[in-house]
């Protein structure tokens, strides 16, 4: 139980990558406040059920008030947050110039500008402590560029480099500041440009899926939450505390070509 005793804030987990991180947390041990839209009562059992204390707060992630309001609850009924997983986000694919502007606020208010407010208001609880991991979710996208992602991508990128920033500030302390960066994920979203790649081809949903990996990913297999889950618990651990604003790319080698 390498993170008993610790409280994770998981944002954007109430499915996909987010609830698989928070899953491998609370196997650690580690109590866990889920973050997210839609049904939180399934992901709340399924993370009960693994003997730890669970919470929920649905903020609004592009809303900094409501975030404040998150963190305040975190510190009220769990003691504050030891470990901060930057997980929201969303997507929209369109040419640069086609691009709704209402959809690139969006996304660089959840992916981005999200994490910047959670990690500051959990920094000097973490610091206070002599301890603390912030996780940023961001994803092979925050190294490359695939285009009609404009907002995605510099979204991504710019958590990257915050990711760096913060770990420079926190260097000296007991905070590691890390990104995990994912390829191909078989999350609700990948599904989604999945289902529409079939549709627009008059393909199966298998072949899909092949053709979408084949473009990018040399493994030719999704990554999968768990695998990034563990990832999550290894960059928690003593093992990685001087693991400090690196972007950890699992992503079948896509960035490797």
């Amino acid at each position: 139980m390498l993170l008993k005793g610790k409280t994770a804030l998981v944002t954007g987990s109430t499915s996909g990558i987010g609830l698989g991180i928070a899953l491998s947390l609370a196997r650690q041990g580690a109590d866990i406040v889920l973050n997210g839209f839609g049904d939180a009562e399934g992901p709340k059992a399924e993370v009960a059920a693994l003997g730890v204390k669970v919470g929920y707060h649905g903020a609004d992630m592009s809303q900094p008030a409501e975030i404040e309001a998150m963190m305040a609850y975190v510190e009220q009924d769990f003691g504050g947050c030891d470990i901060l997983v930057n997980n929201a986000g969303i997507q929209h694919v369109a040419p640069v110039d086609a691009f709704p502007v209402e959809r690139w606020d969006a996304i660089i208010a959840i992916n981005l500008s999200s994490a910047f407010h959670t990690t500051r208001l959990a920094l000097p609880g973490m610091k206070k402590k002599g301890w603390g991991r912030v996780l940023n979710i961001a994803s092979v996208h925050g190294l490359v560029a695939s285009a009609e992602k404009s907002a995605y991508v510099a979204a991504k990128h710019g958590l990257v480099g915050f990711t760096k920033t913060v770990a420079l500030e926190t260097a000296t302390t007991g905070v590691t500041v890390n990104a995990i960066c994912p390829g191909w994920v078989l999350t609700p979203l990948v599904q989604k440009q999945v289902d529409a790649r079939a549709a627009a081809g008059g393909i199966s949903n298998e072949e899909a899926k092949k053709q979408l990996l084949a473009e990018k990913q040399p493994s030719l297999q999704f990554t999968t939450p768990e695998q990034l889950g563990e990832l999550s618990v290894f960059l928690c651990s003593d093992a990685a505390s001087n693991v400090r604003g690196q972007a950890w790319a699992l992503d079948g080698g896509w960035t490797a070509q």
